[in-house]
Order: structure tokens, then C-alpha cells, then sequence
């Protein structure tokens, strides 16, 4: 967004709304952080176990699993790196572009990922999904789907329709 000479601030309950915004996500993301401790495991790790997993034969390309985490590439190659230090991932040239990596899911990551899921859907729910009522809950997800369709065209859940 380009500003323009005249700024449309934010009136004070758009302020509040935003400042809350901002503030409960980034005190759930600790909090989802702090629940993933225990397996020495931080999110962007087990959010990337997690899609990995739910990808077909759970490999995918590293681009395309960097665009659905909404990570940089660079990124995302260093937290591979570290989950196939421990025998969690494993990459390989794509088959079709050998300029192309392909991550997969191993053995011992699946194993993890089991282990850490119970942990982390109970704390997604205890922070999260148990403190709002349905509603809210829909409209959460109805509000960030619009801002995703707005930010990144396209751009679906898997599963998502």
C-alpha cells in the first residue's frame, strides 16, 4: 500500500480492535510456542510436520510448502535443515526439476508429529477455539480467509473448497 497525503486513521475503536488483534496473536502464538516446548519443538517447526504431513504421500515441494506456511524459502530451508538433523525430514531433488527440492515426511518425523498433536490441538483448543463461542470461532475463520483472499489470491486451506 502506497500512503496517500491523506492518512484514514483509525478511529478509536478500530485502534482498540487492531491493538487486540495484535496483541492476542502474538500471546497465543507464544502460547502455542511454550505448549510445543516439552518435544523441543517450536510452532514454525511443528507447523511444518503438520502440512508436510497432510500433503500427499506427506512430501511436497519445499517452494510450495514455503508458500503455505507463509514462510520465506529461506527460511524454511533452515527449519529443514534442523527437523533433518533429526531424522525428521528428508529432501531430495524434485523428480520432475532437479533445481527443485522435494521434502517428505520420515518414519521417525511421523512418529514425532504423533507424539506432539495431541499436545498441541488440546492447547490450540484451551487458548483458542474453548474460550469463544461457535460463532465467534466462524467468524474468525471467516475474517482471516477474507484476509488471506485479499493478500494472496488463490491461496486455499487443504480441504478448504
Amino acid at each position: 500500500m502506497t500512503p496517500t497525503t491523506e492518512s484514514r486513521w483509525l478511529d478509536d475503536g478500530e485502534q482498540a480492535a487492531w491493538r487486540a488483534y495484535l496483541r492476542g496473536s502474538r500471546l497465543l502464538e507464544v502460547e502455542l510456542d511454550r505448549a510445543l516446548d516439552t518435544y523441543g519443538v517450536a510452532l514454525t517447526e511443528y507447523e511444518l510436520l503438520s502440512m508436510l504431513s497432510e500433503s500427499p504421500g506427506q512430501r511436497t515441494r519445499m517452494s510450495l510448502l514455503a508458500d503455505q506456511i507463509v514462510q520465506s524459502r529461506s527460511r524454511v530451508s533452515h527449519t529443514a535443515a534442523r527437523l533433518e538433523r533429526r531424522g525428521w525430514v528428508v529432501r531430495e531433488p524434485a523428480p520432475d526439476d532437479r533445481r527443485g527440492v522435494v521434502i517428505a515426511l520420515a518414519p521417525a518425523g511421523r512418529t514425532a508429529l504423533d507424539a506432539m498433536s495431541p499436545t498441541h490441538v488440546e492447547c490450540v483448543r484451551a487458548a483458542l477455539v474453548d474460550i469463544l463461542t461457535p460463532q465467534q470461532f466462524a467468524a474468525l475463520g471467516e475474517a482471516m480467509a477474507r484476509v488471506r483472499d485479499h493478500l494472496c489470491p488463490g491461496q486455499r486451506e487443504p480441504g478448504e473448497a
